[in-house]
C-alpha cells in the first residue's frame, strides 16, 4: 500500500508559471453588457427607424414563389 500524502505540504509551482503569472489577468465570470445612454436626438432617430422597419415589414410582404402559387391553384381544382 502507498504512503499517505501530507496535506499540509505546499504544491510546487513551476518556475515558468511563476515567471509569466503577471501576464494573466483575472477575468469576470459574466461579461457586463450594457447599452450606452442615448441623447434625445439619438433616441428620436432610433424610434423613427424602428417605426419605419415595423411599417415596412407589415406592408412590404414578399409574394409567394411561383411554384407555391401553382401548387395552391392545383389543389383548389
Amino acid at each position: 500500500m502507498g504512503a499517505k500524502k501530507n496535506k499540509k505540504k505546499k504544491k510546487k509551482v513551476s518556475a515558468k508559471k511563476e515567471k509569466y503569472s503577471k501576464f494573466h489577468k483575472e477575468k469576470p465570470g459574466t461579461p457586463d453588457i450594457s447599452m450606452p445612454d442615448l441623447t434625445d436626438e439619438q433616441m428620436k432617430a432610433k424610434r423613427e427607424d424602428e417605426e419605419f422597419i415595423s411599417f415596412a415589414l407589415r406592408v412590404n410582404r414578399n409574394p409567394p414563389t411561383k411554384e407555391i402559387v401553382e401548387r395552391k391553384m392545383k389543389s383548389k381544382r
